[in-house]
């Protein structure tokens, strides 16, 4: 039988362990609608992810209700709840579906255990906390010392996929700008 979920896991990381095979083999995938949340401030991150189509926004809330997005995932994306925190604790975050999406939920003390000997299991978990840390870095560095147009040229050099799937709102958001500034800024850049 096909299974999107066990196939793209094998392919990625090669023969699962049984009992990671048989999680998967288990698994449902949700289908959501543009604006339902898959996880909300106050819960519990419980389950790895599998972005099979569709996309995804990490995002906060401030005081003032206004939202402030922390990240995107597009198709294939794998998220999961990395640090003993975001496992332990309630979230200050909310995760939602900027378009139409199918994710597939791994519970994830189960994937844990079932994984917690596997090799290229860890070798991801490594590369992607070193991708998670760098991306912090060079964020944080981009809004200490990038000007807008140099943040939003640095985000369409990185991730043109972006460009093509988020709103632009939501992209300013992430910028740190407004979605007037960005359009100035586009217009600038694109004249004509």
């Amino acid at each position: 039988m096909n299974h999107a979920l066990l196939d793209h896991l094998t392919h990625t990381l090669g023969a699962l362990p049984p009992s990671a095979a048989n999680l998967c083999r288990d698994a449902q995938p949700l289908n959501l609608s543009r604006g339902q949340d898959l996880l909300h401030e106050g819960g519990h991150w419980q389950h790895l992810w599998w972005l099979e189509r569709g996309a995804l926004r990490l995002y906060y809330l401030d005081r003032d209700g206004q939202a402030a997005n922390k990240n995107f995932y597009l198709d294939g994306a794998l998220v999961w709840p990395i640090t003993p925190a975001l496992r332990e604790q309630p979230v200050h975050f909310w995760v939602e579906a900027l378009e139409p999406a199918r994710v597939w939920p791994l519970p994830w003390a189960a994937w844990a255990r079932s994984t917690e000997a596997f090799a290229p299991w860890r070798a991801l978990e490594h590369r992607v906390l070193a991708s998670l840390l760098q991306d912090k870095m060079a964020r944080e560095h981009a809004f200490l010392q990038l000007s807008a147009t140099e943040r939003y040229l640095a985000l369409r050099a990185e991730h043109p996929d972006w460009l093509a799937r988020i709103p632009l709102r939501q992209l300013a958001s992430w910028l740190g700008i407004t979605d007037v500034a960005l359009s100035r800024i586009r217009r600038r850049l694109n004249p004509g």
